[in-house]
């Protein structure tokens, strides 16, 4: 019989080294695989239940260490880390590769009249409010009211900043227009996900030391946290607007899309973007596409999904999900109660989101 798991594993962090980018890229490999969304609620329970038996202390007979791993990530998936709620389907990370290719599929295909390129942007922002409440940070309740305003203003903002920005390519050089589809969305990015998530950077999200202990709320990790979920999502709309360029007639794509991680190092996704449009364009000279046209539409969007599975997790691993900040940066009143609660702590952590 073999012996039984020891109680010392620490599953409150993830599996693999996040100081790496390549440990980070493993964990969030995991967290977002789309396979998770096909479990049933039975065995996201069960995994809940092996999560919180070990943390408690409690190691059921027989458990493996590649079976508590596996309940971990499981776990991980589907409920928030710092509620410990089980999160809206089509808002946890691993429904963003078939969401996304379902929404790109719709907006690539309807999008030669202004009401359907509304409405599917519309419907894009939705589904882009909807996982940005859903991987918030922080454990605080939002109330009816809060979450209705920020929607309402998450969406309309980032619909007319994508429209408005648009319409643009009609009045510009071919070279400065081919970088407005994606200039679009990157500005939509940064205006719904900061309203979705502006209860934190008006009250602070939860900010503990290396061992877990709350050390109170902050503004300024708030303010660090949405920054770096913005870099990640810009960096998850590239392969998606390398299509849309090639809509438009683009056949390159700008040299790098660079996202600044935590310790300066630079991460460039300059070919995920061009896969898809490279591909169609040696495709659509082929003599099969021509005489199957209705299979253009679909290889797209499969196209895109096949981008999307590697770039989803490598945008969330540019900077770890437990990121860090020095005391120093800190607003002064919680700088200054945090000295006085514990002079010994320089570096505070924080839930950054996704």
């Amino acid at each position: 019989m073999p012996p039984a798991l020891p109680a010392t594993i620490n599953i409150r962090e993830p599996r693999w080294d996040q100081s790496t980018f390549q440990g980070r890229a493993k964990h969030f490999f995991t967290v977002t695989d789309p396979r998770n969304l096909l479990l049933s609620g039975a065995a996201l329970e069960e995994a809940r239940r092996v999560v919180e038996d070990y943390r408690a202390g409690t190691v059921p007979p027989g458990l493996t260490e590649d079976q508590l791993w596996r309940a971990k990530y499981i776990y991980d998936s589907a409920f928030h880390p710092d509620t410990g709620e089980k999160m809206l389907l089509i808002g946890r990370m691993s429904a963003q590769v078939p969401m996304n290719m379902t929404i790109t599929g719709c907006m690539l295909t309807f999008y030669r009249t202004t009401p359907a390129v509304l409405f599917w942007q519309w419907v894009n922002q939705s589904f882009n409010a909807i996982v940005n409440y859903t991987n918030r940070s922080g454990d605080a309740p939002i109330t009816p009211s809060q979450l209705g305003t920020a929607y309402v203003s998450a969406t309309t903002g980032a619909v007319v900043t994508a429209l408005g920005l648009k319409s643009l390519t009609k009045h510009l050089p071919a070279i400065i227009s081919r970088y407005v589809p994606f200039a679009a969305v990157a500005a939509a990015n940064c205006i719904n996900i900061p309203l979705m998530r502006q209860r934190e950077l008006k009250l602070g999200i939860p900010i503990t030391d290396e061992n877990g202990n709350r050390l109170g709320e902050s503004t300024a990790a708030a303010q660090k946290a949405i920054f770096q979920v913005v870099v990640s999502r810009i960096g998850m709309a590239a392969p998606a607007m390398g299509e849309s360029l090639r809509r438009c007639g683009v056949r390159e794509w700008p040299p790098q899309l660079v996202g600044t991680c935590g310790r300066w190092e630079l991460i460039a996704f300059s070919s995920a973007p061009a896969i898809p449009p490279v591909i169609m364009n040696a495709l659509e000279k082929r003599a099969f596409l021509k005489r199957y046209p209705y299979l253009n539409a679909p290889l797209q969007v499969g196209l895109v999904g096949l981008c999307l599975v590697f770039a989803t997790p490598l945008c969330c691993a540019l900077f770890p999900q437990k990121s860090s900040m020095h005391v120093s940066r800190l607003e002064p009143q919680v700088r200054a109660r945090i000295r006085e609660k514990d002079p010994s702590v320089e570096v505070v952590y924080f839930n950054k989101g996704l």
